[in-house]
């Protein structure tokens, strides 16, 4: 019998530089991530209204409805500040929550001089999702995936 070699998609790799200093790049991503994420972004029954993550190693990383509904999405796997976070993301290919599923999302915030940072964010472990793994990949890809949320927090943080 021969092995069949799986395929590990590569991880999808994205980042942005933002004026602002590591500390306030790395807050407007955490303590300000509800305001900067899209309500289209949603996985929840009610239209989303908030987006929390909890700022320590353990932490939640859900929505919050406009109804008070709860959906989580994973929980914080480090929190390091001002240098990096690391989330587990637990969301399907389905946009639904799955408590066994684990993919890592990974944002680095290094300064780029006084006032600038440059924001790496890695989204891995995609091959966790089985035989959508492509899919999953070319979506967080897309204009709509992690480019155009790595957009709207350079945005908000432009702003502030």
């Amino acid at each position: 019998m021969t092995a069949v070699a799986s395929i590990t998609p590569e991880p999808v790799r994205k980042s942005v530089t933002v004026d602002a200093p590591v500390e306030r790049a790395f807050e407007a991503f955490t303590s300000e991530f509800g305001t900067w994420w899209p309500a289209t972004h949603s996985i929840g029954s009610s239209p989303l209204k908030n987006a929390v993550i909890e700022p320590r190693t353990g932490g939640r990383w859900y929505e919050i409805g406009e109804d008070g509904s709860e959906c989580e999405w994973g929980e914080v796997l480090a929190w390091e500040k001002p240098a990096r976070l690391v989330l587990a993301w637990r969301i399907g290919i389905d946009w639904r929550y799955d408590p066994n599923l684990l993919t890592e999302v990974e944002i680095r915030f290094t300064p780029v001089g006084e006032s600038s940072t440059r924001v790496e964010l890695e989204h891995r472990l995609l091959e966790n999702m089985g035989d959508k793994a492509a899919a999953a990949r070319e979506t967080f890809s897309s204009p709509g995936g992690w480019p155009g949320l790595l957009a709207a927090y350079a945005s908000k943080v432009k702003a502030a």
